[in-house]
């Protein structure tokens, strides 16, 4: 598998325990502003007429003579701009379980009806993506390099010829501003943002943020630990970079910190322990990553684990590394903190 260009991050990098899908290297593919697409009349729910720009967050901007209808994108981000009313043609990322279900970062999705490239880490059908005549590909962005995730470095060129691409940074900030982000994307593209569902959706996730702010003063010594599980190692995230934990720290949880040079092998994002010292760090609460490519709390048979104070007491939450970015969504992770806050006992 290819190294990410111009990253620091390691092939694990951006595992679990950090922000993204790990277990294999950060894709390199920055997209080609210059390339132009085909284009058709369909794609999305809320299609406006006229010429589109839009400026991402490498600073590219892309400008097309009419609004994109063939977009294809990132599974999560897909899901997002769903929750908007915008369709898209295509996905990448994971999108079906291997039970034919959808993957929880397909969202709401009905993922029979969209053209899946590539399910699984550095797989992109190129020919199929071809087929669709894509307006622009978007995707988000794990690293301050211009990293488009997802997008198999191998096949990045070709990828990038087709149509130009987008990429919504979810590196080293709050959780808010990728949300805001996408929420002007999706305007962009046609989003009626005025309509009782957007809006109400937003004042959920205020009011859900005021809960947990208030939950995390209640209790502020409730010592939270946000982990990965894999068959051999487990993953203690820090809350630098990570859009969520940098959001939950801010509103005042008290997380567990893994030292800087213990993070160093994880690219600066998570300490790999093994199971035997999974014990490391004394933890109320134990945030769990709750993507397919991960092993689930229910499925955890190391010993080491269920002798955690916070394992028997009942305290395991899930975790959403990878965040589909509308507020509908991001609104319960908000919730399910605040929740276990509340009810959280010491035992740690």
């Amino acid at each position: 598998m290819s190294n990410a260009r111009a990253t620091h991050l390691t092939r694990r990098g951006i595992l679990a325990a950090g922000g993204a899908l790990g277990l294999g290297a950060v894709l390199a593919a920055c997209g080609d502003d210059d390339a132009k697409s085909g284009g058709s009349d369909t794609g999305t729910t809320a299609a406006k007429s006229g010429p589109w720009t839009f400026k991402d967050d490498r600073g590219k901007t892309v400008s097309l003579d009419k609004v994109p209808a063939n977009i294809v994108a990132f599974t999560g981000v897909a899901a997002a701009l769903y929750d908007y009313g915008i369709s898209v043609k295509g996905v990448f990322g994971p999108t079906k379980t291997t039970d034919g279900k959808a993957d929880v970062q397909a969202g709401d999705m009905d993922i029979s009806k969209v053209e899946i490239l590539g399910n699984v880490w550095d797989q992109f059908n190129v020919e199929k993506y071809a087929a669709l005549a894509p307006d622009v590909l978007i995707t988000t962005m794990f690293d301050d390099a211009g990293t488009l995730w997802y997008v198999p470095a191998a096949s990045a060129d070709k990828i990038a010829k087709l149509a130009p691409s987008v990429g919504i940074s979810v590196y080293d900030r709050q959780i808010t501003e990728p949300l805001q982000r996408m929420w002007e994307l999706a305007e962009s593209l046609g989003a009626d943002m005025k309509a009782a569902k957007v809006t109400e959706a937003k004042k959920k996730f205020e009011a859900a943020a005021t809960r947990l702010r208030a939950a995390a003063k209640a209790k502020p010594d409730i010592k939270v630990l946000a982990g990965s599980a894999s068959q051999d190692i487990f993953y203690v995230s820090g809350t630098n970079l990570s859009i969520d934990l940098e959001y939950f720290k801010a509103l005042g949880v008290n997380f567990v910190e893994p030292p800087e040079k213990a993070k160093a092998k994880g690219g600066g994002w998570y300490e790999s322990l093994s199971w035997e010292n999974v014990d490391k760090y004394p933890a109320d609460i134990i945030m769990m990553d709750d993507r397919s490519s991960t092993i689930q709390p229910a499925d955890i048979t190391e010993a080491t684990w269920k002798k955690l104070p916070a394992v028997k007491a009942g305290q395991v939450i899930s975790r959403s590394p990878e965040p589909i970015l509308s507020y509908d969504k991001c609104t319960p992770l908000l919730e399910t903190l605040a929740e276990a806050l509340e009810n959280a006992k010491k035992v740690s």
